[in-house]
């Protein structure tokens, strides 16, 4: 590790420690190796690549994906101190001179710029004049052809990398090992990087399924538990997104729609209201969120079920990022994986590629009606073991299960006997015993398999049903309008050679996404209203600068501070996200609120030394210089030590009277030599 990554950690960003695998991966960055990280939404992706950036000579250039996201990480780091600028189509001419100038200047240590912009013939060029040491590439995943973000431009990035023969850094959150094998082939020529798998779990994310019963009426439920909250709602259409949005608004929420058919100025002024604003709802396909860096997002509720296990964790992984106690909900039924399956067989890709999609959307169903530990489930699909979490509604309430065999062969038959013509409403009319017209018609109320499921009401049929569809036992198809037809995984089950168990769905039982007081509180009860008087300047400094919140303070540092209450810089400086600029920038403010007095005066020496070791050395030797200001019996003339002279001082530490002379001069130690070797000997630094 380099020797100075620790100290910038802590006086750029605030931070006390890395998080776990981020040391080993910033140590290969900065070494110039080229490196590949897998890690999970939330996991501190871009300490990753902005602090090696800090650390190496040069200029580092980030490839990322969306404009929203290099915004926002340009102010974040702008906020912090760290002169950074981004080049995309967004910027003023004004901007795009300012970036220019600083670059010419060598001011700047990182450059955000859009994989489109690879496509400019003097690009290479103009990265190789101003001095490109390293590239990061931000969401890698998006290089696979087969991937759900697939962005043809990535694929001049292993170009430019040869071109400039600089090392590169590539980071993803969404890679199983055929996407990471085809990163590799791309962005590296098939020679192996450094890679890092982190672990994917995010133990502050609570897990939740649940069958749709009234989905509106459930979104509502669990939106209304968590009033006040910033959170995010994914559906499959655009439709669903305007209709929810208006629900939740008639609720009394403030709820916006976003989706692709929006013209792009209400998008934006979505995505600026989203960083903004606390407690804002945003009812979303899936147009939204790879550019969101918020970091505050306290639930994520997928209306509707998605498309894959990738896709269901890199949503619900925009909440919680800050690493406090954040909620998920996934509802799910059987219109949803009829609309998943035949949006993989509808789809133009090669029949390899459905059968891989088909699998990827099995797993999904797998989580979605698993019987033990839901992180346990998910765990184990990307590779990693998990004791039971403990913060799953399948932990929190074990299932029932029971052996559903014969109803299942029951339903096979059903499905046989009709010719795999017909959806699961006609299915379980024959099944029960009811002689709908349509049953009559066709002769089915004659079949065999009529009436032998009477014993089961229909509402646990449609479970079975559903159940048999998310064990992939049963398929739409969607070349005879979503008839059910029987899959190969089925037949041992209907020769009698293998058994299935099913979860028993009990009616009227207590919601998944039912709030947990640690998600619905976040602060004690006593804290509650300082937490709401910090959010409240922050939002006013926020304002004021045109940034969003979360570039003041997350509000991860804000809860820390309203717990912690400190009374002086120093102790401010101690709180986690409290960097150095800006303890300078708002450490003042901030602390008023909290003891509720305007903060004492500080010279700009002593609040550079706030936070270290040296804060308190500078105090006593300050004391010391005023009590001898006018020497040991109050009669000499007056002499001083300047606060820049006391700070150094302070940091250099002289251990005796010749090297302390040197710093502030004969005349001054003759004064104060003694007094100041003794505070610097005293204990407690």
């Amino acid at each position: 590790m380099h020797p100075e990554a620790r100290r910038l950690l802590a006086s750029v960003w605030g931070f006390a420690g890395f998080r776990p695998g981020q040391a080993e991966i910033v140590a290969a960055v900065a070494a110039g190796r080229n490196t590949l990280a897998i890690m999970p939404t939330g996991g501190g992706k871009s300490l990753c690549f902005q602090l090696p950036a800090l650390l190496r000579p040069g200029l580092t250039v980030v490839i990322s994906p969306l404009i929203a996201l290099m915004r926002d990480q340009v102010r974040a780091l702008r906020a912090a101190g760290v002169e950074a600028g981004a080049l995309t189509s967004a910027n003023s001419g004004e901007e795009t001179a300012e970036v220019m100038a600083g670059l010419d200047a060598g001011r700047l240590k990182l450059l955000y710029i859009a994989p489109e912009r690879l496509a400019g013939a003097g690009v290479p060029g103009m990265l190789r004049r101003i001095g490109t040491r390293l590239i990061a590439v931000d969401e890698a995943h998006c290089v696979s052809q087969w991937g759900h973000d697939f962005r043809p431009d990535y694929l001049r990035i292993g170009a430019l990398r040869r071109t400039l023969d600089v090392p590169l850094a590539a980071f993803t959150a969404t890679a199983d090992a055929e996407t990471r094998a085809e990163i590799v082939a791309r962005l590296f020529d098939g020679e192996p990087p450094a890679t890092f798998l982190r672990g994917f779990d995010r133990p502050n994310l609570r897990l939740a399924f649940a069958p749709k019963d009234g989905p509106r009426r459930q979104v509502l439920s669990f939106v209304a538990a968590r009033r006040g909250q910033s959170g995010i709602v994914y559906v499959a259409t655009r439709a669903r997104a305007e209709t929810l949005a208006a629900a939740l608004a008639e609720a009394g929420h403030d709820a916006i729609p976003y989706h692709a058919g929006l013209d792009p100025e209400a998008r934006r002024r979505a995505e600026e209201r989203f960083q903004r604003d606390d407690g804002l709802i945003v009812v979303a396909t899936v147009a939204f969120g790879m550019g969101i860096d918020k970091p505050d997002i306290r639930w994520v509720l997928q209306a509707d079920l998605p498309k894959s296990i990738e896709s269901y964790y890199q949503e619900i992984g925009r909440a919680g990022r800050d690493g406090a106690a954040a909620d998920t909900l996934t509802l799910y039924g059987p219109d949803d994986i009829r609309l998943r399956r035949s949006q993989i067989d509808e789809g133009a890709a090669p029949a390899e590629r459905k059968a891989a999609d088909h699998a990827r959307l099995n797993a999904l169903l797998g989580l979605a009606e698993a019987t033990r530990c839901r992180r346990q489930v998910l765990l184990g699909y990307f590779g990693e073991a998990s004791a039971p979490c403990g913060n799953c509604d399948l932990c929190d309430r074990p299932a029932e299960t029971f052996d559903a065999t014969e109803a299942v062969r029951k339903a096979l038959s059903a499905v046989l006997r009709t010719g795999e013509w017909f959806g699961a409403g006609h299915l379980i009319d024959i099944l029960t015993g009811t002689a709908t017209d349509k049953v009559k018609a066709r002769g089915h109320d004659r079949l065999p398999t009529f009436a032998v499921g009477r014993d089961l009401p229909r509402d646990r049929w449609g479970a079975i049903f559903r159940q048999m569809m998310g064990r992939d036992l049963i398929r739409p198809d969607p070349e005879r309008h979503g008839a059910l037809r029987m899959t190969e995984a089925a037949r041992p089950v209907l020769r009698g050679e293998a058994k299935v168990e099913l979860k028993v769905e009990l009616r009227h039982a207590p919601p998944p996404g039912a709030p947990r007081a640690a998600a619905r509180a976040l602060v004690d009860e006593a804290d509650e209203g300082l937490l709401a008087a910090l959010k409240a300047c922050r939002r006013q400094l926020a304002e004021a600068q045109g940034v969003p919140a979360y570039v003041v303070f997350a509000d991860r540092t804000l809860i820390e501070m309203a717990e912690r209450r400190p009374a002086t810089l120093d102790e401010m400086a101690q709180i986690s996200g409290v960097g150095a600029r800006k303890l300078e920038s708002y450490g003042a403010t901030f602390l008023a609120v909290i003891t509720g007095a305007a903060a004492e005066p500080v010279h700009p020496a002593r609040r550079r030394l706030a936070g270290r070791p040296a804060g308190p050395l500078y105090d006593r030797l300050a004391a010391a210089a005023a009590a001898l200001e006018r020497g040991a019996d109050g009669t000499d003339k007056p002499m001083s030590c300047p606060p820049a002279m006391l700070a150094r001082i302070a940091e250099r530490r002289p251990a005796d009277p010749a090297a302390l002379a040197r710093l502030i001069g004969p005349a001054r130690a003759d004064r104060f030599g003694a007094a100041f070797l003794a505070a610097l000997a005293a204990p407690g630094d």
